[in-house]
């Protein structure tokens, strides 16, 4: 089967956000004595929203301070977000290649709405992208397929016709559940192990490799 439209996952997809993550929760930890985590634990942290992030960052017993942490990692976050972040190499070229071919993509995080729209538009040219999500109160985390779904008809394209690639099991079952095919990015954040675990019909390593399944091709 053909597909006609992509929607992307953000972090650890399109971009390594994870050292302006890292330093932004840390910095928010330490500032209530509390300990902090190396860069790369956060790979298995991220995903679920910056509630869940918090929750998980926090040590037992200081879930007193789950509030106050999320304040200050999102209040250091939006002043630090792209101190780090860049596109992925290939990402920029992949996306060009899509315009080229006038297929529609979109953005679906579970990173909060203002975070997801201004890196997308510092990293990425006007236009391209028909549809940002982030997270908002408004709207179920994924794996919730709801938002994904809603962008499949804004972009007046079936589900089943539409591409999704993302790096986390999050993703994998958010594709699943709105009746996407589901694409693992191996250069982000989470093994093939647990992206073939929760439903990826293909991975791919390097970005350029997405063009192909675009057509029908699958690669396990």
């Amino acid at each position: 089967m053909r597909y006609d439209a992509v929607l992307f996952d953000l972090d650890g997809t399109l971009a390594d956000t994870l050292d302006d993550i890292a330093d932004a929760v840390n910095h928010a930890l330490a500032r209530e004595g509390l300990p902090t985590h190396p860069r790369d634990a956060y790979r298995r942290l991220v995903g679920e929203g910056v509630e869940r992030l918090v929750e998980q960052a926090v040590p037992p017993g200081g879930s007193d301070l789950h509030d106050r942490v999320y304040e200050g990692v999102r209040d250091y976050y939006l002043e630090h977000m792209l101190d780090k972040t860049a596109p992925y190499p290939g990402v920029p070229e992949l996306l060009d290649a899509l315009i080229e071919r006038a297929t529609p993509m979109a953005v679906l995080s579970n990173k909060p709405a203002l975070a997801t729209v201004r890196i997308v538009d510092a990293l990425f040219p006007p236009g391209t992208f028909a549809v940002v999500i982030g997270h908002s109160p408004d709207l179920a985390h994924k794996p919730d397929p709801g938002s994904a779904l809603w962008i499949a008809r804004e972009l007046g394209v079936a589900p089943e016709r539409c591409l999704y690639l993302g790096d986390t099991s999050t993703d994998m079952d958010t594709a699943v559940a709105a009746g996407m095919f589901p694409v693992g990015a191996l250069w982000g954040f989470r093994e093939a192990s647990e992206l073939l675990a929760h439903g990826a019909r293909a991975l791919i390593e390097r970005p350029a490799e997405l063009l192909p399944l675009l057509d029908g091709g699958i690669d396990r």
